[in-house]
């Protein structure tokens, strides 16, 4: 799964709006702020094993918005969101990453599969002349 994919397909929609657009990344942007304040709250705070594995669950999600946010943001720019989707069957997409975006529950997936990515991009990058 490719996390900046699904920012783009997230922030687009059906419709591609730029209202659709801000919200999207204020869902971003907002979802870590809260989920990591909320889980490092209940980690510090609490004595009991359910409530700190909550926490744990919580800050851990929440990180899962941080690349989210970071694309969100680089797609934002005029042009980008285009660019990223051009070629794209959108209704394909939505659909698949639909269902994908589910492992923003899997505490720390997205943030580990955005690095992978990151890497891979890196590594291509520094092979090709």
């Amino acid at each position: 799964m490719n996390v900046r994919r699904l920012a783009a397909i997230d922030m687009y929609g059906s419709r591609g709006t730029t209202r659709r657009r801000r919200i999207i990344l204020a869902e971003f942007l907002v979802g870590v702020v809260l989920m990591v304040t909320w889980g490092i709250w209940l980690l510090t705070s609490s004595s009991g094993l359910s409530t700190r594995a909550i926490g744990l669950w919580l800050t851990g999600a929440g990180l899962n918005y941080a690349p989210l946010s970071l694309y969100a943001l680089a797609l934002m720019r005029p042009g980008a969101l285009e660019a990223e989707l051009a070629g794209a069957d959108i209704d394909r997409e939505l659909r698949r990453y639909t269902v994908l975006q589910l492992w923003v529950f899997v505490p720390l997936s997205l943030v580990v599969l955005a690095v992978r990515d990151a890497l891979a991009r890196r590594k291509a990058r520094t092979t090709t002349p």
